[in-house]
């Protein structure tokens, strides 16, 4: 019987698919792009493969791309009409269920049935990696951490590639808000893989929970020929980037890697990547500013995929784009049309986006519909919509960094609409969690403003600048 590289067997696999399948998965935890061919090297020499063929779903799905999506539904399909699953092991039939469930949109349930794989098989890499995503795209923290967690025990520290699996507990640990547990992890786990862009990426989301400005944009200067090229999530690593630059007050420094990675002539277009722009622009418009050009060019990039209901995050992030082009009606349009989606019974919408349905209904439509009202001015209405949700954006997938966009458009209406007591209570949560952010003592200096406290506005804002100065001086050493 052939095996993988952790042992587990490998059902009617040769040795050279088994390879193949080595390669994927050694680029899958890895993030990088040979992952594809490693997969198409797997079917074309294992067709009848089960985890070849699960393999290539899973990959059809990462993305949150729906034409990639009904591509890889259509090919499991095909394979899945001609396979007697009840004689397969019980390791690729529960791997063939995940992949059955995830194509049909039911994220929970293909999270689900990966979990309890890991149970009985905790080296299996592929599970565990795609459980973790799985958790991620339904902002399952705690899952996205005991997932991880529960498996860390079964991988030998002479495992090579147990550092990658400490990186996703990282990340894990970091969602769940354990931030000295997950740096810990990180750094471990970046020390065992100095290319670990994953775990690489959740040491950076400790520092940018906590406010540690300065010690995030000196990490990732320090690594930076581990993580800006050569793998997925260079992009979003360069978006984390652009954060710190806003928090350190700069600006320019936040628009040049804006041009330089997250979108420009060359960019790719795909979901990951637009809505990394699009959250960076937002922030600048919370801020005051107005890179018009730049939205202009972003709004047309959504508009140009033309998006079926798939996933609700993806939509408010397109939504946040027309918005900030000014272009409502695009914004309104599509409002419309998931409000339409959902009123059609979900056995007549020929989509498979069971739990994309939930997503949108509970979060992403409200959130959609609160950019909208935001754009026009209309911030009573935004606070209507999001104060009752704010305690449940998790619920639509992403991280707590990503959701944070909202958050922002909260307290920026909260204060715009008079909304002081509301206003209040969102800026103490967030001086509690990040007391060194310039963000926040600014949010605070413009309540004070509209409580007509200039003794606390100019406290406020001398706090500000404080904090902007110590990352800006992070940002001249590099």
């Amino acid at each position: 019987m052939v095996t993988d590289r952790y042992g587990n067997p490998l059902h009617a696999c040769t040795p050279e698919t088994a390879g193949h399948l080595g390669r994927a998965v050694e680029a899958l935890l890895h993030f990088r792009p040979e992952v594809e061919r490693a997969v198409d090297d797997a079917l074309r020499s294992g067709p009848a493969v089960p985890l070849a063929q699960c393999f290539a779903a899973y990959l059809g799905m990462l993305g949150t791309e729906p034409a990639e999506a009904v591509t890889a539904r259509r090919r499991f399909d095909r394979y899945a009409a001609g396979v007697d699953v009840t004689s397969l092991p019980a390791r690729e039939r529960m791997h063939l269920a995940a992949a059955a469930a995830w194509l049909a949109g039911d994220l929970r349930r293909a999270g689900g049935l990966l979990e309890e794989l890991s149970l009985a098989y905790p080296r299996d890499a592929l599970a565990l990696a795609v459980g973790h995503q799985l958790d991620f795209f339904t902002g399952d923290a705690v899952r996205l951490r005991d997932r991880i967690g529960g498996a860390l025990s079964a991988w030998d520290r002479a495992e090579p590639h147990r550092g990658l699996v400490l990186g996703m507990y990282a990340f894990g640990l970091e969602e769940s808000g354990h931030y000295r547990l997950a740096e810990e992890a990180g750094l471990a786990a970046v020390e065992q893989n100095p290319r670990d862009v994953w775990a690489i990426h959740a040491v950076v989301h400790t520092y940018e929970m906590q406010g540690r400005v300065a010690e995030g944009i000196g990490y990732l200067d320090a690594r930076r020929d581990h993580w800006t090229r050569d793998n997925y999530l260079d992009v979003h690593n360069w978006w984390h980037y652009a954060l710190y630059a806003l928090e350190a007050g700069d600006t320019d420094t936040a628009l040049r890697v804006y041009d330089a990675s997250l979108h420009h002539d060359d960019s790719s277009g795909l979901a990951m990547e637009l809505l990394d722009a699009a959250a960076l622009l937002w922030r600048i418009r919370l801020a005051g500013g107005e890179p018009t050009a730049r939205w202009q060019a972003l709004a047309d990039a959504w508009a140009a995929r033309a998006d079926p209901p798939f996933y609700a995050f993806n939509d408010v992030h397109a939504v946040m784009s027309y918005v900030g082009a000014g272009r409502f009606e695009e914004a309104a349009r599509l409002v419309s049309d998931r409000r339409r989606w959902l009123e059609r019974p979900a056995a007549d919408t020929l989509t498979h986006t069971v739990t994309n349905r939930r997503m949108t209904a509970e979060i992403g439509l409200p959130a959609c519909e609160a950019l909208l009202a935001h754009g026009r001015g209309e911030h009573a209405a935004v606070v209507d919509l999001l104060w009752p949700l704010r305690r449940r954006f998790h619920e639509f997938g992403g991280s707590y960094a990503q959701r944070d966009a909202l958050q922002r458009t909260l307290l920026d209406s909260a204060i715009a609409s008079g909304r002081h007591e509301q206003a209040r209570a969102l800026v103490s949560e967030r001086i509690g969690l990040r007391p060194d952010s310039s963000y926040t003592w600014s949010a605070r200096a413009r309540l004070a403003d509209g409580l007509g406290d200039a003794a606390l506005a100019a406290t406020a804002r001398d706090r500000a600048r404080e904090a902007a100065t110590a990352a800006a001086e992070a940002l001249r050493a590099r």
